[in-house]
């Protein structure tokens, strides 16, 4: 956690434009090591995936991941008659989360040869290994030994890879917030958005998303948008959402949904008051230059992006980690203990009871925002600090308490 304590001074107009100017000089500094791949990009985390195409393969990787160390397995639970858009989801994410910056070399496993050398060869355009196996004519003892053995060859070259030194402004950050509550909207998603606007200057690239969640401030969300291009591609899936799935589905509201139980308890008593809040979190100077369709990977450069996602946390951060983030901030107000395997969970929170009695899954405390003890762009700062400690290697608490929640997101039921 991080607790900071700030004296009331009076400066005069120049002495602010100087400590202005020394904060973002410090700014453009800041750098941490990382492992440069072979396509430019840059992980701060160096696994070797094992990575299953369905999800009856999952048995063999979560083998090979058990017996060789250094390796990570993720299971999940589609994969099999799957067809259309949700067909080319799957392939979407599953190929992404292995070409992530944070995945140093990729195994992967399918039932049957074809899907499984379509998975592979998407992963392959990133230039890092991979390699391919599936179970069909072999069974799984023997795919198991032969992955196991390429394994262990990958946690060779992946543990003699080097770190380098790089610029922050290298960093591709996601952000979602969970279990919000009055908290989240006043001081923890304002100081994510602290954190973009000192960072995208700088080359950083960002996504939010959460389309349900801005329910009642898509207007606000549509203004914010870098160009006219940009905000009518944000309409069109915020109406084709509403339209598709909320208003297709919903019985007389969404109670318990949207907001949640959790959110109701936190104060947040309309869908209007939490997307007001959730909002906060891409800054007052930031815009976004576009919008991705789920795990899409942002193709206009560096800068902020909006994404089509659910607002269910483990799916959407799967979804982002998909699309080529490689660390995560999470404001939470009433606790939430999500977590990745690919992308480490930075969490942070400004109630002072969820500091206090959930303090094991909290990375960074921002409650002085409230008892005006912390400014936001102090809150936005400790922010940043963390997420660089975490880009030079230190495990977030998600990470320390083992939560690995990888939820694919599935659009309709199978053929």
């Amino acid at each position: 956690m991080v607790a900071m304590t700030v004296a009331t001074v009076t400066v005069t107009e120049n002495k602010n434009r100087k400590t202005k100017k020394q904060k973002n000089k410090t700014m453009k500094t800041k750098t941490f090591f990382g492992w440069r791949r072979e396509n430019g990009r840059v992980g701060i985390r160096n696994h070797v995936a094992i990575l299953p195409v369905d999800d009856i393969s999952n048995a063999v990787c979560e083998t090979v991941a058990a017996r060789i160390a250094g390796t990570l397995a993720l299971p999940h639970s589609y994969g099999r008659l799957q067809f259309g858009e949700d067909l080319e989801l799957h392939f979407r994410t599953i190929i992404g989360a292995g070409a992530n910056p944070n995945i140093a070399a990729a195994v992967v496993v399918g039932i049957e040869p074809g899907w499984t050398a379509r998975v592979a060869e998407g992963i392959a355009k990133t230039g890092k290994p991979v390699a391919a196996f599936s179970i069909e004519q072999k069974g799984d003892i023997q795919t198991a030994a032969d992955a196991a053995r390429k394994a262990k060859e990958f946690v060779h070259f992946a543990t003699a890879l080097p770190r380098e030194e790089c610029e922050a402004g290298e960093l591709w950050i996601s952000c979602k917030c969970g279990e919000s509550d009055t908290t989240t909207g006043l001081a923890s998603c304002p100081a994510v958005g602290d954190m973009y606007d000192k960072l995208l200057p700088l080359g950083c690239t960002g996504v939010f998303g959460e389309t349900s969640e801005l329910t009642g401030a898509e207007h606000l969300c549509r203004a914010r948008a870098a160009n006219e291009k940009a905000g009518d591609a944000f309409m069109r899936m915020f109406s084709a959402y509403q339209s598709e799935v909320i208003e297709a589905h919903k019985t007389s509201d969404l109670s318990e949904s949207q907001p949640t139980r959790g959110n109701i308890e936190g104060g947040l008593t309309t869908i209007e008051e939490k997307a007001l809040g959730n909002l906060q979190k891409i800054g007052r100077r930031s815009r976004y230059i576009g919008a991705l369709a789920p795990a899409e990977t942002p193709n206009k450069g560096a800068g902020l992006y909006f994404m089509d996602t659910s607002s269910a946390a483990a799916e959407c951060i799967t979804l982002m980690a998909a699309a080529g983030f490689v660390a995560h901030a999470f404001p939470t107000g009433q606790g939430n203990v999500v977590g990745n395997p690919i992308a480490p969970v930075v969490k942070l929170t400004a109630n002072p009871r969820t500091a206090r009695t959930m303090a094991e899954h909290i990375d960074v405390d921002v409650s002085g925002v409230l008892r005006r003890e912390m400014t936001i762009s102090e809150a936005g700062d400790a922010l940043i600090e963390m997420i660089l400690q975490t880009a030079n290697g230190r495990l977030t608490a998600a990470e320390a308490l083992r939560h690995n929640e990888f939820v694919m997101t599935k659009l309709y039921r199978s053929a």
